[in-house]
Parts: C-alpha cells; sequence; structure tokens
C-alpha cells in the first residue's frame, strides 16, 4: 500500500451487534432485528434484557413468536455519535 494510500485510510473500530432472530408460524422466512453498541458488555445487557422480557411473556404468546438473540463483534468505519450514546 503507497504512503499516500495508508495517510487516506479510515481506521476501524471494533463495535457490537445485537442480532435478534424471530420466527413465527406460516411465514416465509426467519425475520431479524439489530441494534450497534459500543462495548460487549452493552450488548450483553440488552441482549438479556430483550430474552428476560420474552421469556416473561405467557406460553400462548411464545406458541406464535419463538426469538434468539446474539451479541456479535464487527470491524467497522467510525459511527457518529456512536460513543456518546452508547448505542
Amino acid at each position: 500500500m503507497s504512503n499516500s494510500a495508508k495517510a487516506g485510510a479510515t481506521q476501524v473500530i471494533k463495535v457490537w451487534l445485537l442480532v435478534m432472530f424471530l420466527s413465527m408460524p406460516n411465514q416465509p422466512s426467519v425475520k431479524y432485528n439489530a441494534a450497534v453498541y459500543s462495548t460487549e458488555d452493552q450488548c450483553m445487557v440488552a441482549r438479556d434484557n430483550y430474552m428476560r422480557i420474552y421469556e416473561s411473556k405467557p406460553e400462548s404468546y411464545k406458541q406464535g413468536l419463538v426469538t434468539e438473540a446474539f451479541c456479535l463483534p464487527f470491524n467497522a468505519f467510525p459511527i457518529p455519535g456512536l460513543n456518546q450514546t452508547g448505542v
């Protein structure tokens, strides 16, 4: 890589992506939602809260929706405002 390319390169940062997968009967696909966090701890707290809320739902609710969530590390370009808000 040339010096000019190195000088213009943007540094990447590690972020944590909370990915929530949802499956419902008679749907053509699994759905997903995601949120980004600046630390693994923030992501894990959010994941635990999400799953706690799901587990607190009545069995009738869980018979119509199953879900699972994962915190995944991801190298990304800096995200404006991420470190200020934590999400």
